[in-house]
């Protein structure tokens, strides 16, 4: 079993990221309006603090999300998309790397439970609303960009 103490600030700080950014990946991949976006956001958030396994690295990191969240801190701190054209590609990246950390310094338990949350986080994003459509007529509950993503998020952890 793992521990914030097994890795460096910056892993860390990866590690606790990463669920939100893998939520993030699904509000990029279909950007819809504001009202979208928050409750994407906000099933990210839900996900991303209530772990689908107890293992020790997952209630770590998601507890420690919680607490920056209840501080009201920036949970992204460290992480920036540069370019708006390359926002997929920066987050693919990013959560390849910390699948990289994960794989390294983790149990394969950890390490396997860490994927399948953050995948789990990322389809929580996907189902929270509607994309598309006009006053809700029409609309799917996962666009085909969203699908995209969530083929490609599930290429990066195979």
């Amino acid at each position: 079993m793992t521990s914030k103490a097994d890795y460096t600030q910056d892993e860390w700080e990866r590690l606790r990221r990463a669920p939100l950014v893998g939520g993030m990946a699904i509000s990029i991949a279909d950007p819809g309006g504001p009202i979208e976006l928050a409750k994407e956001t906000m099933a990210s958030m839900r996900a991303a603090v209530t772990p689908p396994r107890q293992e020790q690295l997952l209630v770590a990191v998601a507890q420690d999300l919680m607490a920056v969240l209840q501080q009201k801190e920036n949970p992204m701190t460290g992480f920036r998309v540069e370019k708006a054209a390359l926002a997929g590609q920066q987050i693919l990246d990013e959560l390849r790397e910390v699948d990289r950390i994960v794989k390294a310094k983790a149990t394969p338990d950890e390490s396997e439970a860490f994927r399948e949350w953050l995948l789990t986080v990322a389809q929580a994003a996907a189902d929270a609303a509607k994309e598309g459509g006009f006053l809700g007529f029409g609309a799917e509950q996962v666009s085909k960009g969203e699908h995209a993503m969530l083929e490609q998020l599930r290429a990066v952890f195979a």
